[in-house]
């Protein structure tokens, strides 16, 4: 089959329509992960072993089980018990408490990362829990963490074709559609392909610059 480059120029406005909803679903779902992640986190720190252990049981089963089940999950099994949801949202959701599990132990290394010294001396300035955590820990611990936080972002990125299993217009599921419409399949998936790795290439030189930037830990 020879490469078409009029056929490219007709189906290229459906593929970057599904690029939209591809780096929208990415960024939806890096937000959400990153405020899940820091939820168990924080949860896991909890001094009530229950509520620790409860959340840290829930996290490795999310963690220890595939995304697309997952994603089957909260599309096909929710609507039974009357949760309906668009699957935009529904793939965002997937995304967020997939990846959230992961950066909850980017959050926790970054915690555990901050020297035993901030603690006592937010003690010993009489600052309540909230302000220790909000003023002194946090903002210490974050800067360390962006860069492997931003890579799993990344990782997420690349994640997002499952995303057409639960009919989400994204740009896997349109160059499918594109290729089941017109039985030509070399240049819409070639095309995927070439998004995927432009996009992703930009996300690496932008890492890169993450970790020059906040890679390295001052003392």
């Amino acid at each position: 089959m020879d490469w078409d480059w009029d056929f490219v120029r007709q189906i290229l406005p459906t593929l970057i329509q599904g690029v939209k909803i591809t780096i929208l679903a990415t960024l939806l779902g890096s937000v959400l992960a990153a405020i899940v992640g820091l939820g168990i986190a924080l949860a896991r720190r909890s001094p009530s072993k229950a509520v620790s252990r409860s959340v840290g049981w829930a996290a490795e089963f999310v963690r220890g089980t595939p995304l697309l089940v997952q994603l089957y999950f909260i599309f096909y099994v929710l609507p039974d018990v009357g949760i309906l949801l668009p699957p935009l949202v529904a793939g965002v959701i997937g995304l967020g408490l997939h990846y959230g599990t992961y950066t909850a132990e980017v959050y926790r290394a970054g915690i555990d990362n901050v020297p035993r010294g901030q603690w006592e001396a937010a003690k010993a300035c009489n600052l309540s829990a909230m302000q220790t955590w909000s003023h002194i820990i946090i903002p210490q611990a974050i800067p360390p963490m962006i860069p492997a936080l931003a890579n799993y972002f990344i990782a997420m990125f690349k994640e997002t074709p499952l995303l057409s299993a639960i009919t989400v217009l994204e740009l896997m599921n349109q160059a499918k559609s594109v290729a089941n419409t017109y039985y030509r399949y070399l240049e819409p998936i070639t095309l995927v392909g070439a998004f995927f790795l432009a996009i992703s290439l930009c996300s690496v030189v932008l890492l890169r610059w993450l970790e020059r930037r906040y890679g390295k830990i001052e003392r």
